[in-house]
């Protein structure tokens, strides 16, 4: 990126001129490591940058990406390596695009004089709160070596869990989807045909023969309106739930739902425990472990939860009464906790109850796939069986008639 400058030099004459550099950080101290001081820089207008649009159609950086890349930072950090050093070696073997070009752009503030955690806060979509805040809390203690392989060993026991709950919801998705596509095929194009067979038959249809046909005459003659008003009612519902009022509208009704509810529930208790504990055990304040869990956590309850409960620990109630305010909380959680302030070993109480939570994820997930199945099997045996018994038996009673 070119930057438009003017400065003065040691003589006190004015000076102009372009500069190339990733960002301005960048440009000013490259200019004033020329010797001069700076009286005004301004980028370049070149229509855009070309390699923004190039770049928001790459591959999304992923968590395993990260987790990778966190294992590979704490090696070389283990090793003695200079951070500029590794943040350039690590750059040139990225293959995601998207990554490889803010590893560059991190290698260069770093070169600039930028610290890491600095760096790393010019890339939020990539890198977390959390993360930099772990990152700063390295080099004040100066054990990065030892921070990235706590954020690597953390976000990979978080991508297990977080995906496993996921992966257990796409099937189910998947097959409910793919029935109401067949049966929308079915009403609108196998059920008019088959019903004006047995309209013009003139004999008396069963009640659930009725409805059926009803079902497919709506479909056919208003199919297009119920389209449209379901895209337009997905429309303003995602747009709902951008707001915050939406969100925790519907982050509310996520944890209401049987068996799921359970489900989100210890998800981001887990969540919260593990956050929690991998920051205090890296010497973060507990105000700060708090606050950041709450921007990570991924629901606007717990969001709020942990927002009130700063704001109570920071008037000097403990971490276990402010949690015991809220239902959300359950009171093994809320034990544990108190035991951990009372012995000093709140690090490991934290550390104990997120590995349970994980294993209660793990659990809940097998528990909700194997009540699914059979559950939509029947639901989908009884869906298929009355909508054929309904075209069927008035087809069968007809020919019973010709013959």
């Amino acid at each position: 990126m070119l930057f438009n400058y003017k400065a003065i030099d040691i003589n006190g004459e004015a000076k102009e001129g372009t500069v190339d550099a990733i960002n301005i950080d960048v440009a000013i101290s490259s200019i004033q490591k020329r010797g001069l001081i700076i009286s005004s820089i301004n980028p370049i207008e070149d229509g855009g940058d070309k390699n923004l649009l190039f770049f928001k159609f790459q591959k999304k950086v992923s968590n395993k990406d990260i987790v990778i890349i966190s294992r590979q930072l704490a090696t070389l950090f283990d090793a003695q390596v200079s951070a500029l050093r590794i943040f350039k070696l690590i750059s040139s073997e990225i293959e995601n695009p998207a990554l490889r070009k803010a590893f560059i752009e991190i290698a260069d503030d770093l070169q600039g004089g930028s610290s890491i955690s600095k760096a790393l806060s010019k890339h939020p979509k990539i890198f977390s709160d959390f993360y930099v805040n772990m990152v700063r809390a390295g080099e004040e203690t100066g054990k990065l070596n030892d921070t990235f392989d706590y954020l690597a060993d953390y976000m990979d026991r978080t991508y297990e869990v977080v995906s496993k709950a996921k992966n257990a919801l796409i099937y189910p998705a998947f097959v409910i989807t793919v029935f109401i596509g067949v049966m929308v095929l079915m009403f609108t194009l196998i059920i008019p045909k088959i019903a004006a067979i047995i309209i013009d038959s003139g004999q008396e249809m069963p009640i659930y023969t009725k409805i059926v046909i009803g079902i497919s005459d709506f479909f056919v003659n208003y199919g297009v309106f119920l389209l449209a008003a379901l895209i337009i009612g997905a429309y303003f519902f995602i747009k709902y739930i951008r707001t915050q009022e939406g969100a925790l509208a519907f982050d509310n009704f996520k944890l209401n739902i049987p068996f799921v509810g359970e489900l989100y529930r210890k998800l981001y208790l887990s969540m919260i425990a593990d956050n929690m504990h991998t920051m205090v055990i890296s010497g973060i304040s507990m105000l700060r472990a708090i606050e950041i869990t709450g921007t990570v956590v991924g629901s606007q309850v717990y969001k709020q939860i942990m927002a009130e409960t700063m704001i109570a620990v920071k008037g000097g109630s403990s971490l276990s009464a402010s949690f015991s305010q809220y239902p959300q909380i359950p009171g093994i959680l809320i034990q544990m906790i108190k035991v951990g302030e009372e012995t000093g070993e709140l690090g490991n109480i934290l550390k104990t109850m997120a590995k349970f939570y994980q294993r209660e994820v793990v659990t809940a997930v097998d528990t909700l796939v194997d009540l699914i199945e059979p559950i939509m099997i029947v639901l989908l045996g009884l869906g298929v069986g009355v909508l054929l018994a309904s075209v069927l038996m008035p087809i069968y009673n007809i020919a019973s008639t010709a013959a």
